[in-house]
């Protein structure tokens, strides 16, 4: 496993919110990935629609930040179509790691990734925003995926 760690810069996502119980947002987030892909084009100042980006906090202090967003990058916000939402990323430093298989291989490369941010004396940060830049996210079975992780 290739670990990365960058400093990003702040973000400005524009999706939609998934809200469900724990076990189902295996499903439900690829519902809302598709419905994405289907509509970016009445999303104003992508900054690249091939690119869908997920944001969760791990331990939400608030109902404001529970949940799981599937969005698209924006270089600002405008005219957010009304059933999306817009989210704001500050920039953050992230530890990295590349998947390209299964969805459902992707909980145990977390696993994976925890210990390595562990074992190299880093601390995660479950309170603030972590990030999954999807690169190909139409075949379950077949993704190409980063886990960015917030650390300090």
């Amino acid at each position: 496993m290739e670990v990365q760690i960058k400093e990003g810069n702040e973000m400005k996502l524009v999706g939609f919110r998934v809200m469900c119980e724990g076990d189902q947002f295996i499903t439900e987030i690829p519902k809302a990935s598709l419905r994405l892909n289907d509509r970016v084009d009445e999303i104003q100042h992508v900054i690249n629609p091939d690119v869908q980006m997920g944001a969760f906090v791990v331990e939400p202090e608030n109902a404001e930040t529970d949940g799981y967003w599937v969005c698209v990058e924006v270089e600002e916000f405008k005219e957010i179509p009304a059933d999306m939402v817009a989210l704001t990323v500050p920039a953050q430093k992230y530890a990295i790691v590349r998947h390209r298989g299964n969805n459902s291989e992707i909980m145990g490369l977390y696993d994976d990734l925890h210990n390595w941010i562990e074992n190299e004396n880093y601390r995660r940060l479950k309170n603030r925003w972590h990030i999954e830049r999807y690169y190909s996210w139409t075949d379950i079975e077949n993704v190409d995926m980063e886990l960015w992780d917030t650390i300090e």
